[in-house]
């Protein structure tokens, strides 16, 4: 059968009702799960593409939504919106991207623009450099909105988190089981529940262990990453640590360079280990163990959920969704 193809020849080529069709490749609730594959498998064999004009118009929905993030550049967040452009072609969706660069008031401006029917949902990881719980409360109210990674906790939302206490925890067992007892911290996203929940994990840890976790075994992160190397340099002249534990990846190029500056063999003189998604880790001299978090199910859970919320859907679900991360053990801390 030649010719276009649309909703009537789904419906003619499946011997079902155009409204079944349409509520279909909408995910209704109302159509079965069966069913709903039956058309999306035709659709996508017969490459229907819908008529966005015609279908906005009935649904008054832009079939598009919006992801605000810090930075496409790192490696997590490149994942996680591969994860969620997969969701989104499965809906019809277009999915528009907007970098805060770690940036409150540039996060604000843009989730503020989008308020006025631009975009049906906002897919969002907030920025580090303040905490701005009380905005988004008025906001989850306004728009479809739901949170990955960096997260407020409070907020009446889906959230797609991962086990960040826990992995941290682990992390810093391995360290000790490798020898280790004067443990440093590469503190990042300190003012967020993520941020504060990995360095609770490094503290319980060798709390448990019967170590110390002093102030002085503490690097904060700056902006500037000259001024991340000088820290880790002098961390190292003035407190010789025998291994780092860095919650953030921007960390591991100054901790690996200031190593090398001072002449510190990994892992015979200092272990190092870190939350980090680059595949180039493995490739780094010596290869570096990492706590990779499962970005591309992360940004797939995310849309799914925002998805469930536009539908209508999952009102009873659990709204705080958490995946586990992984402890790959490499050179960097002789693994």
């Amino acid at each position: 059968m030649s010719g276009e193809v649309n909703i009537k020849r789904l419906a003619q080529e499946l011997n079902i009702s155009i409204a079944t069709v349409s509520k279909a490749l909408n995910d209704s609730y109302e159509i079965s799960l069966k069913t709903k594959n039956r058309v999306w498998t035709l659709a996508k064999e017969l490459n229907y593409t819908p008529n966005p004009a015609a279908s906005n118009l009935r649904s008054n929905k832009t079939k598009t939504i919006a992801v605000i993030i810090p930075c496409v550049a790192n490696n997590f967040f490149s994942l996680a919106i591969k994860g969620i452009e997969e969701i989104a072609r499965q809906y019809g969706y277009h999915v528009l991207i907007y970098q805060t660069h770690e940036d409150t008031e540039m996060e604000m401006s843009f989730t503020n623009s989008l308020l006025n029917g631009r975009v049906d949902g906002i897919l969002t990881s907030v920025s580090s450099n303040e905490y701005n719980n009380e905005y988004y409360k008025n906001l989850v109210n306004k728009i479809p909105m739901v949170f990955f990674d960096r997260v407020y906790e409070e907020l009446d939302t889906f959230k797609v988190t991962t086990d960040d206490y826990q992995i941290s925890y682990t992390a810093t067992e391995h360290l000790i089981e490798q020898g280790c007892t004067k443990i440093a911290y590469l503190y990042g996203l300190e003012k967020l529940p993520a941020g504060r929940a990995r360095f609770l994990g490094y503290c319980d840890a060798l709390q448990a262990h019967g170590l110390l976790a002093a102030e002085d075994l503490v690097v904060h992160y700056s902006e500037d990453e000259a001024n991340n190397l000088q820290n880790i340099k002098t961390l190292f002249q003035q407190q010789a640590p025998d291994a780092l534990f860095s919650s953030i990846e921007e960390f591991i190029i100054p901790a690996y360079s200031a190593c090398q500056e001072l002449q510190l063999q990994i892992p015979k003189d200092v272990k190092i280990l870190s939350f980090c998604n680059m595949s180039s880790a493995k490739l780094l001299n010596p290869s570096l163990t990492t706590i990779t978090q499962p970005a591309f199910e992360i940004g797939n859970e995310a849309a799914k959920c925002l998805f469930k919320v536009l539908n209508k859907r999952g009102i009873g679900d659990d709204k705080d969704i958490v995946l586990q991360s992984t402890l790959i053990k490499r050179a960097s801390t002789g693994g």
